[in-house]
């Protein structure tokens, strides 16, 4: 099968030194490695902290302004790319799934914040100026750690990234309603982590409901009142998403693209990515190229 978008691994990454974890000052990062400016995915969490510099840059086609003061984080899999007007600066950390894993006992840990949810608006955070050079100075704290090998230098780091979760994450007002009830949370995030696992072969609410041990009506009552739309349209959304991804990678057919979402000819794909795009899957992707020269 011809390859989707480009996927990146943090081992792809020179600076790579194989405990987990890349943190670079940002100028050096986008200077170094050109072809990131480009649609690709990664396989890692990745976060990023402007301290200067503007443009835009665009999460799962959503897009957002590159300023001061802006701090955005990604999961695996999510797609994006950048688009800088002025020569931008700041603080880049790449880190692997398993890279907390022996430190923490709950493997699910991160996700218990929203800034890792795969919700892109409740990822992408702009710092108040009170708080900007108080990050800065715990970025400055790990990029020195990295350039030293001292006893418990990566639990520090650690430490040090827990930190920013948690004082950007008090910054992000949904997440203040999104925990009140731990239960429903934890519900909805293993909803939406069976989705982004299971959107080729399972379309219908009442697939991830008996998944879930939960009724479809309550699985729709829960995604209403967490994020204000049903489960039906969360799953529709997660599978137009993943169209588009394949729909930037012009070595893929549109046919081609059918069969990788599994729908059962291209004429059903056509109608569908239409009725929810408002556009055919061609013309989106000759919008793109036309726009991003991508």
């Amino acid at each position: 099968m011809k390859s989707e978008l480009p996927v990146y691994d943090i081992k792809n990454f020179q600076e790579y030194k194989n405990q987990g974890i890349l943190v670079s000052r940002f100028a050096h990062y986008a200077q170094t490695y050109h072809q990131l400016h480009h649609p690709h995915k990664h396989s890692f969490y990745h976060l990023v902290f402007f301290t200067t510099g503007s443009g835009s840059q665009f999460i799962d086609f959503k897009k957002y302004p590159v300023k001061p003061g802006i701090i955005y984080f990604m999961i695996p899999g999510q797609a994006h790319r950048w688009e800088f007007e002025d020569e931008p600066d700041g603080y880049i950390v790449n880190f692997s799934k398993e890279y907390f894993n022996s430190f923490l006992h709950n493997p699910n840990y991160l996700e218990r914040f929203s800034i890792f949810s795969g919700i892109t608006d409740q990822q992408v955070v702009e710092v108040p100026e009170v708080l900007i050079d108080e990050l800065a100075s715990i970025f400055e704290e790990i990029v020195r750690e990295g350039m030293v090998k001292q006893a418990f230098d990566n639990d520090l780091v650690r430490t040090l990234l827990l930190q920013v979760f948690i004082k950007v994450e008090r910054l992000n007002s949904r997440s203040k309603e999104i925990h009140i009830d731990s239960y429903n949370h934890t519900l909805f995030r293993n909803f939406q982590l069976l989705i982004s696992k299971r959107y080729k072969d399972l379309k219908l609410p009442k697939d991830y409901a008996s998944l879930l041990y939960i009724t479809p009506n309550h699985l729709n009552a829960l995604c209403k009142d967490m994020v204000g739309i049903s489960a039906g349209e969360l799953i529709r959304s997660q599978v137009i998403l993943e169209a588009k991804r394949l729909l930037i990678n012009l070595n893929l057919s549109i046919s081609e693209i059918a069969g990788i979402l599994r729908f059962k000819d291209q004429s059903y794909f056509i109608k569908f990515f239409k009725k929810h795009e408002g556009v055919t899957p061609d013309k989106f992707r000759k919008y793109n190229i036309q726009t991003n020269g991508n």
